[in-house]
């Protein structure tokens, strides 16, 4: 006998990362776009992943959802190493554990459908998989405060509610883990700020692990912990408002912008040590040297 689907939230899932290396293959030198990403995510946290574009940000969402494989390195999301799954495998995980919110909220919905009939949508693939019993999609829509929009066909709406619907059915299938590509994406400030606080309800309603890609320090600032992606490398990182250094798996440290503009390149840092703490400063060379 087995048990019954339960229909109560899953909560989050962590997240860790060792040593990720990803390439892009071309004629040529290939695209290196990630450069040995160590990153630890606890569950249940809100992470920006903040950085300009092409710095490897999207590439590292991708490889959380399983959508690609990394070059070398491990990514376990929970107790689950991605490298290790097969094609089946990995399509169970994306329809129950992961949800990978596109950039463009019509990519991930069906226009010409109601918010309710998109959400019921996004949960048949968890449902093919029958691991737990899924809410009513008005119900669900209802818990996240978006239940004058059951009804309401996509098209008909403002792009800003449209991507709350898209957020909307992205966890409607209950997953552990929410990746969001740039959702406050050409939004104005009243869009984005629905968009934020729907994301702070959804962690806080049902528990999930959201890690989101932005451009928006005002929006990466808007959550607890930040990250910045520099040149394929985990850079500075800054919780409740704190910057970070962080040092990674190979010795490498890399210094938050507003410390990193105070040095030009090729600079000499003198780094010494004073009981507890530790001095930085440049090297001044005199006039003759």
């Amino acid at each position: 006998m087995t048990d019954a689907p339960t229909t109560e939230a899953p909560g989050g899932v962590d997240v860790h990362l060792r040593g990720v290396i990803h390439l892009y293959e071309q004629e040529g030198p290939d695209i290196v776009a990630l450069r040995g990403v160590d990153l630890d995510i606890e569950a249940g946290e809100m992470v920006a992943l903040l950085g300009p574009s092409g710095m490897g940000k999207s590439t590292l969402l991708q490889l959380l959802a399983g959508m690609m494989r990394p070059s070398t390195g491990e990514i376990h999301v929970g107790q689950v190493d991605l490298g290790k799954l097969g094609g089946p495998d990995l399509q169970k995980l994306r329809a129950t554990e992961v949800s990978y919110l596109l950039q463009d909220a019509t990519e991930n919905l069906l226009p010409y459908a109601t918010a309710a009939q998109n959400v019921w949508f996004a949960q048949q693939g968890s449902r093919r998989h029958a691991s737990r019993a899924l809410p009513d999609p008005r119900e669900h829509l209802s818990v996240l405060g978006l239940e004058h929009f059951s009804d309401r066909r996509v098209a008909e709406l403002p792009r800003g509610m449209q991507q709350q619907v898209a957020l909307a059915a992205a966890v409607g299938n209950s997953p552990r883990l929410l990746l969001a590509d740039e959702p406050t994406k050409q939004l104005d400030s009243a869009a984005t700020s629905a968009v934020v606080a729907l994301l702070r309800t959804i962690n806080e309603r049902f528990g999930t692990t959201v890690v989101l890609v932005t451009h928006d320090p005002a929006v990466a600032g808007s959550l607890a912990r930040t990250i910045t992606i520099r040149d394929g490398r985990v850079g500075a990182e800054g919780r409740l408002g704190t910057q970070y250094a962080v040092v990674d798996g190979s010795g490498s440290i890399q210094l938050p912008p507003e410390i990193l503009e105070l040095f030009p390149p090729q600079t000499r840092l003198i780094v010494q040590r004073h009981g507890d703490g530790i001095e930085l400063r440049p090297e001044h060379l005199g006039p003759d040297e």
